[in-house]
């Protein structure tokens, strides 16, 4: 018995035997978890949060690169945010800011461009 591979070589037999015992129902509730587990994340509604969670972590650490440069980052920003978002769906305003926006966006973007076409040349 003393050629015992494992760590379960000292100690009495019973000692031992106590000790696999414990272990081997140790592993079999690891197993009982890992299948509940599995089986709860394969529920579709589980992998839409977790995609809906993996989407929103990518967009906010786009979004924290951007505003990285500017000192601030979404979470300083959220607050405002969400109010002028609640006082833009209160007054009903939401076509007219969207336009803007998207008014702003084109503007920006050909702003940009006309940037690097002056550093170009």
């Amino acid at each position: 018995m003393d050629k015992m591979i494992g760590h379960h070589t000292h100690g009495s037999h019973e000692e031992r035997k106590r000790a696999l015992l414990r272990d081997a129902e140790f592993y079999r509730t690891g197993v009982v978890h890992a299948r509940a587990q599995i089986k709860h994340a394969a529920k579709p509604e589980v992998m839409f949060h977790s995609v809906l969670d993996h989407a929103t972590w990518v967009l906010r650490t786009r979004a924290d690169a951007l505003l990285k440069p500017t000192g601030t980052s979404v979470s300083v920003l959220a607050p405002y945010a969400l109010t002028v978002l609640g006082f833009i769906r209160k007054r009903r305003l939401g076509k007219p800011a969207l336009g803007a926006a998207v008014i702003l966006g084109a503007l920006g973007w050909y702003l940009q461009r006309k940037r690097a076409e002056q550093v170009a040349y």
